[in-house]
C-alpha cells in the first residue's frame, strides 16, 4: 500500500522521483535537496471495480409520475391504451432517440412495436 512520506529536513511532502544516475526510485523533497530510497515500489494503486453489464432502470411507479408524457399506445401485455414514455439516457448508438413506454395499468416496459426488429431494443422482463 502506498503511503505518504515527509522530508526529515523541512517536513514537506516527498514525491516519487526516478534517480537517473543511481537508476532507482527515490522520494524527493521539492523544497530542499533531501531524498530517501523508496522501499515500497508501489507509488499509486488504482483499483477499478467496473460492471460490464448494463443495469435496466427502475420503472416502478413511472405511471404516476406527473412529469412524464402519456401516449395512447396499446400495451402488448394487457392491451391497456395508456402508457408513459421516456427516452433512454444512455449514450449508446443503438438506443439513441428510441422511446420507451411503461403501461400505467400493469407497469410493463416496452418499446414501440412499429419499430423494425433490427432497431428495437429488448427491455428486461418486469419483476
Amino acid at each position: 500500500m502506498a503511503s505518504l512520506h515527509f522530508c526529515s529536513e523541512c517536513n514537506n511532502l516527498l514525491y516519487p522521483k526516478a534517480d537517473q544516475q543511481r537508476r532507482i526510485m527515490v522520494y524527493a523533497c521539492r523544497i530542499c535537496a533531501y531524498d530517501e530510497l523508496g522501499e515500497n515500489k508501489c507509488v499509486y494503486r488504482n483499483d477499478l471495480l467496473t460492471v460490464t453489464q448494463e443495469q435496466v432502470g427502475v420503472t416502478t411507479d413511472l405511471g404516476t409520475d406527473p412529469t412524464l408524457a402519456h401516449s395512447n399506445i396499446p400495451c402488448p401485455k394487457c392491451g391497456h391504451e395508456d402508457a408513459v414514455l421516456y427516452q433512454d439516457q444512455s449514450k449508446r448508438k443503438a438506443t439513441r432517440m428510441i422511446l420507451f413506454y411503461v403501461c400505467v395499468k400493469c407497469n410493463h416496459s416496452f418499446t414501440d412495436p412499429s419499430l423494425s426488429s433490427d432497431v428495437r431494443v429488448e427491455t428486461a422482463p418486469d419483476g
